[in-house]
């Protein structure tokens, strides 16, 4: 008797621990420490302190020049060179194996698997499709429009998506080349009379851009393919470690693109890298561009994010707050054996209707 309570209670706790098991893979994780906890060690730590001390960039003199506050007084925008430096970027790590698939993706935005039919998703500075691929994936009724600035990796984007098991990839993923800091979205997503508006069902042929031979620009075949009309905008804006390659200064103006892009009541999700994660306090004082900002020796750029910085980009721009909160994770290398603190902003923000 006593034998067969002991198997009975053993095959209880089994259950139990696979359900745990299975709980865990099936919602999204996000606490391994608190914040708080490293926040408190890292301003506390000497050895990080030139992370925390105001930057001053040295201005040219002139009469109408004002004194720099810490968060504002970063260098003048250098979005052209920053462009490039991507670009060479992806070209040195076009391989596949560079950017895993973010397979974490659906489970932090279920959204992108619970979406009406046909919905549209932008994926801005899509890489090479590390985003694009679980959504397709997770949702055969998506399509998705990806940008990039650099051609390069667009194309490799193009083969790693055409080469997996994703669902009719020719009709559901459509990448352009757009730099979002220089140009801003093309008229095809959404023409000047639909971001004013809000008009999804305008027709606007004569936005399509023309260039000087008459001849419809490659950008904006998408618009001529459904009757002439521009898309009207997207459902969803996925900015996935996307922000922080911008200067901060920058960021407003990009912020303020999506939005106009967006439909009335649709989502942006944000994830990007958290104020003191471990990538942030490996960065060298010399390597300082401003307040939180920094530039690799390739010359890529990277800005690490608190919350309140991300809740006024957003909120200034028109955005509802929907979710906004530290995603805090303890990653063990293995090989070396060595706990590293991982810390990403995750924030889900609503268009009004």
């Amino acid at each position: 008797m006593n034998v067969t309570l002991n198997i009975c209670e053993a095959m209880r706790e089994e259950k139990g621990t696979e359900e745990e098991e299975e709980k865990r893979e099936t919602e999204y994780y996000n606490k391994d420490f608190e914040w708080e906890e490293l926040s408190a060690e890292v301003e506390n730590d000497s050895s990080f302190s030139h992370h925390l001390i105001p930057f001053f960039q040295l201005q040219p003199t002139s009469s109408s020049s004002s004194p720099s506050s810490p968060s504002s007084s970063i260098p003048l925008p250098q979005t052209q060179s920053d462009s490039d430096a991507w670009k060479r970027f992806h070209i040195r790590h076009s391989s596949g194996k560079f950017f895993k698939e973010r397979r974490y993706l659906l489970k932090e935005f279920p959204e992108l698997v619970s979406c009406k039919e046909n919905s549209r998703v932008l994926e801005v500075g899509c890489g090479n499709g590390s985003t694009v691929l679980p959504i397709l994936r997770g949702n055969e009724n998506v399509i998705v429009y990806a940008c990039d600035c650099s051609s390069e990796i667009l194309e490799r984007a193009k083969e790693i998506v055409g080469a997996s098991n994703v669902v009719a990839p020719r009709h559901r993923f459509h990448p352009f080349d757009c730099d979002l800091s220089v140009t801003g979205f093309p008229s095809w997503l959404a023409c000047n009379q639909c971001r004013d508006l809000n008009l999804q069902t305008q027709t606007c042929l004569s936005d399509a851009r023309i260039n000087n031979n008459n001849k419809v620009n490659p950008d904006d075949s998408y618009s001529l393919k459904e009757n002439g009309c521009c898309k009207g905008g997207v459902d969803f804006i996925t900015l996935i470690f996307t922000l922080s390659a911008l200067p901060l200064q920058e960021m407003p103006v990009s912020i303020r693109e999506c939005f106009s892009v967006l439909k009335p009541g649709g989502l942006l999700l944000f994830r990007d890298y958290g104020l003191y994660d471990m990538t942030m306090l490996r960065f060298e004082k010399d390597q300082r561009v401003g307040f939180r900002e920094y530039k690799r020796s390739d010359g890529t750029h990277s800005y690490f994010f608190c919350l309140d910085i991300v809740r006024d980009l957003f909120v200034g721009a028109g955005f509802i707050e929907v979710e906004l909160d530290y995603c805090c994770i303890k990653s063990v290398n293995r090989r070396k054996g060595k706990s590293m603190r991982r810390v990403w902003v995750h924030g889900k923000f609503q268009k009004p209707f």
